[in-house]
């Protein structure tokens, strides 16, 4: 396929497919086409040149970055909508809404899609796509907006499933436990695609031993090159055939060597972070912190010292305080109870995740050096344009107006205004939404390198173990503990929810309330500890069905089809309850 955008070429000549059973991570640079492409594979728009063929009756479901909902639809009537043209039963209707609805967590059906937040809305639409019991979905960016228990529960929705998938992300925990198969789109390939089969750290693996002979091309070119030109320069009698063979071999290898170079060129985001030269070490403290907006508590109790150098990740469910917790430590809200002291003429730098810029009609010059044409960066004066190509932004686009910008570049636009504000403690809200994994590791070493304090508040995971050096996990309802890394509240939570998990020692939770944990009653608890068996059971027996009726011999007898189909029915019907159910005792345990 190729697809062009004004004289701007995406991809050309671009091969790409999905097949059964496979789990396809699509990365690649900001603007390189990866969305474009996955709305060519949905039918959702047309290549200019080259041919999409899919399966005949093959099922394909799309979730496209913005989840969107029309006023007025509710949970119900938007997935009602979405089963309207299957020739179902209101009964069938039903039992899938509510079983896919229950397994991700949606039990309120008659709430306006709409007023949902953004995690929920994401969480919505993607079981648009798994209500139809699709042959295979793709999923554009999925993990935006979705908090860490709605990643955990997606990878756990594509470990189980039967469908494939084609997955854009740039979440790099996720890649790696969920993709079977790895692709990148970047015109550094010759064929505009790098593909290789493995989850992200065996691409990465593949892709360094490519570049490498990548590389390795381009010398021995280089090499050829150097002696066809000293050839060239003494001036060979074009007269005899030889010559002119060797003069248009020549041409070639130069040619080919200027092709290799260029696709060898990468390019990555300049990011430094502008520190201020304070001396003072302890720059916010806060002492019996309690935040309860609309009367129900969030955290309370809360003590922190931030000091230059810390790295403090805020981690929770959507609505659990995150925010909240943030705007305080700011100042742009008070607490319900407790003490914020921040030191005098204390520099406090923010990036929002709304991504919003002041100006929607202005140019990205304007965006990016709203006085003049230079901006003053570690005391040096730089141009505009120079400035931009440090964001990876060309000369062509400093006309072009911000609101026609996409979430990365909006992102870039925003981290190149942070890093003209020198701060002494920088606040960073989901900072990695819309950043390409080459941005994102120039982000981390940047952070690394901040000496001043750092409140991040992400889903990346990979972001929070490389950078964090503490990490406060909310739980919503009052209570928060204080850990020494992302994953050591991680293996906690899984130690604890997991059905019939083996006892383990608890992990260690430094100078923090306890979380606490729900009581089940002593008939669910019972019921909790033997559903991991339950569920184990009830999947053989679904497998077991469906292999029954892939043997030729049952279609010889009416009665044999319908008996095993009957069979393979319930045993779907008993693993799909068995999962609801576990979602309800899940959310109980919390």
């Amino acid at each position: 396929m190729s697809k062009r955008y004004g004289a701007k070429p995406l991809f050309e000549n671009l091969t790409m497919a999905l097949h059964d059973g496979q789990r396809i991570g699509l990365i690649g640079p900001n603007g390189s086409g990866k969305s474009t492409l996955m709305r060519i594979m949905a039918a959702a728009d047309e290549p200019d040149d080259g041919l999409r063929t899919a399966r005949r009756q093959a099922v394909v479901a799309y979730v496209p970055q913005d989840s969107v909902f029309e006023p007025g639809q509710t949970v119900r009537s938007v997935l009602d909508a979405v089963l309207a043209d299957l020739p179902l039963t209101g009964d069938e209707r039903n039992v899938r809404i509510e079983t896919e609805a229950s397994r991700a967590g949606l039990r309120e059906f008659d709430v306006e899609a709409a007023t949902l937040s953004g995690g929920w809305r994401k969480r919505l639409a993607i079981v648009c796509a798994l209500v139809r019991y699709p042959h295979a979905v793709l999923l554009d960016e999925p993990t935006n907006h979705l908090d860490i228990d709605g990643i955990l529960w997606l990878e756990r929705i594509l470990l189980q499933a039967e469908f494939a998938s084609l997955i854009i992300s740039h979440d790099r925990y996720f890649l790696e436990r969920v993709a079977t198969h790895t692709a990148e789109i970047n015109p550094a390939y010759p064929d505009g695609i790098f593909q290789a089969e493995g989850n992200y750290s065996k691409f990465l693996e593949h892709r360094g031993n490519f570049l490498l002979a990548q590389q390795k091309l381009q010398d021995s070119l280089q090499t050829k090159v150097k002696r066809e030109v000293e050839w060239l320069r003494r001036g060979p009698k074009a007269r005899t055939t030889k010559s002119k063979a060797r003069i248009d071999s020549a041409h070639r290898l130069i040619g080919e060597l200027s092709e290799v170079a260029s696709r060898n060129k990468t390019s990555t985001a300049s990011i430094t972070l502008n520190a201020s030269d304070r001396k003072t070490k302890r720059l916010i403290q806060v002492e019996g912190l309690a935040a309860a907006p609309g009367g129900e508590t969030l955290f309370s109790g809360l003590d922190l010292i931030l000091s230059a150098g810390t790295k403090l990740g805020l981690v929770g469910g959507n609505g659990s305080g995150k925010s909240t917790l943030l705007r305080i430590l700011e100042g742009r809200m008070d607490p319900q109870a407790g003490t914020v002291q921040r030191a005098d003429l204390l520099r406090v730098v923010t990036l929002d995740q709304n991504r919003q810029l002041p100006d929607e009609n202005a140019t990205l010059k304007q965006a990016l050096c709203p006085d003049g044409d230079s901006v003053i960066f570690n005391g040096q004066t730089i141009h505009v344009a120079g400035w931009a190509r440090r964001f990876l932004f060309t000369n062509e686009q400093l006309v072009q107006p911000v609101r026609q910008l996409s979430g990365g570049e909006r992102a870039r636009v925003l981290l190149a205004n942070i890093m003209l504000q020198p701060a002494d403690v920088l606040f960073l809200d989901e900072p990695t939404n819309d950043l390409d994994i080459p941005t994102l590791e120039v982000l981390e070493e940047s952070l690394l390198d901040f000496p001043g304090a750092l409140v991040l508040v992400t889903h990346d995971r990979y972001l929070l173990d490389r950078v964090a050096t503490t990490v406060i996990a909310l739980e919503g309802d009052g209570q928060w503990g204080l850990f020494a890394e992302y994953s050591q509240w991680e293996q906690q939570r899984a130690e604890r929810r997991s059905p019939a998990a083996p006892k383990k020692a608890p992990v260690e939770i430094v100078a923090a309330t306890p979380v606490a944990k729900k009581k089940l009653s002593y008939m669910e608890q019972r019921e909790w500890d033997a559903m991991e068996q339950q569920i184990m059971d009830a999947e053989e027996e679904l497998a077991a069905s469906k292999s029954a009726l892939d043997d030729p011999a049952v279609f010889s007898d009416h009665t044999r089809v319908q008996d095993a189909t009957v069979r393979m029915d319930t045993a779907q019907h008993g693993v799909d309850a068995l999962y609801a159910r576990w979602a309800e005792l899940e959310a109980k345990v919390g």
